[in-house]
């Protein structure tokens, strides 16, 4: 808690064009007090502080400089969890007196470990890595208490792996992400713990394929989304930057040396840049897009492939296949996204690029 005494003192004086000398006068102190209370030196005792309030007109409080601070369950998570959004040290005390006046409350708890993570990596202290664990421990029986739906059990473990693989307690953090590695969800990070691990290498190859190709997908609908928002705004700039970024990413996926169904996804990223660069007045620029994705249309009609392993790194034999809601094949992929755009110019540089071949 913060006191602003001197602050105050000093500035309620001024407000009344006081010198030192006069406050101390009007106190029946003398001029040495005055300064030292306002250098913060010394404190004056409680009854010279009632008195300069009612000489000031003011309340205790307002002189003292204290602010009440709402020391409600939810408001103090809320300060838990802008201290560690801030990385501010001083949150730590804040979590301690908190632990204590609520120490079976879920959110009080979980944001004082996350807190403590927080900081624990951000001044490489294990010893606030390991009052996280141990928080997230105490944590776990008081889940039922928990009303927001971005926190599960799952969420509990996760947070204890990563502090467990912060602390080099491999095998630890291994088995915690292993044991909830739904859908592939953390393969990156055990393919990234194994790989670490020249005898185990090997081991993290289909991990870290899974997470590529879950990862790349996420990716590609991500763009996806993004565009679809850019070209509803009517906010072609935007769209165009947005494109300049993604396809250099999406074009480097695929092998080079066989037919992937990065090559349809990509034709239709094509056709949407030749849309986009006729609404900004780049017709030149336009139909070399149009003609990209018309040659990515036909190469992969002619030898069509969702095979998981066209992608380049991915572990070769990968069984796994891709599924896309394009169109049977790139060229009703490429009819598909022309209905959405709606713009004759772009269907008819489309057009032309059919007649062409």
């Amino acid at each position: 808690m913060e006191i602003k005494l001197a602050e105050s003192i000093r500035t309620f004086r001024k407000e009344r064009s006081l010198t030192q000398e006069q406050l101390a006068e009007v106190l029946g102190v003398t001029v040495g007090a005055v300064y030292k209370w306002e250098a913060g030196l010394s404190t004056p005792e409680l009854p010279l502080i009632v008195e300069m309030a009612d000489f000031f007109d003011t309340s205790i409080d307002v002189l003292l400089g204290y602010i009440l601070k709402d020391n409600r369950i939810d408001a103090t998570a809320r300060r838990l969890r802008h201290c560690q959004r801030v990385k501010d040290l001083n949150g730590l005390e804040e979590a301690e007196k908190a632990l204590k006046k609520y120490p079976n409350s879920f959110i009080i708890v979980y944001r004082s470990a996350m807190l403590y993570q927080a900081l624990g990596l951000y001044k490489r202290d294990n010893a606030k890595l390991r009052r996280a664990l141990e928080l997230l421990e105490k944590a776990r029986p008081l889940l039922h208490q928990n009303t927001n739906p971005r926190i599960s059990e799952q969420t509990l473990y996760v947070a204890m792996a990563e502090i467990s693989q912060d602390l080099e307690d491999d095998e630890r953090a291994l088995e915690l992400f292993r044991q909830h590695n739904t859908d592939g969800l953390y393969s990156d990070c055990i393919g990234m713990i194994l790989a670490k691990d020249a005898k185990r290498a090997q081991e993290a190859l289909p991990y870290l394929s899974e997470s590529l190709l879950i990862h790349e997908a996420a990716l590609v609908r991500t763009v996806m989304g993004y565009l679809n928002l850019f070209l509803n705004s009517r906010d072609y700039a935007q769209a165009q930057a947005l494109l300049a970024w993604a396809l250099p990413i999406f074009t480097a996926m695929p092998r080079p040396e066989c037919t992937s169904f990065m090559d349809k996804i990509n034709s239709v990223f094509y056709l949407f840049q030749a849309h986009v660069l006729l609404k900004t007045g780049q017709p030149e620029e336009a139909r070399t897009s149009a003609e990209e994705a018309h040659r990515l249309a036909v190469r992969f009609d002619a030898a069509p492939s969702y095979a998981a392993d066209t992608i380049r790194f991915a572990m070769p034999g990968e069984d796994s296949t891709v599924n896309d809601d394009l169109g049977e094949t790139a060229a009703q992929a490429a009819q598909n996204a022309l209905k959405q755009m709606d713009d004759p110019q772009t269907t008819t540089l489309w057009q032309e690029m059919c007649d062409a071949r």
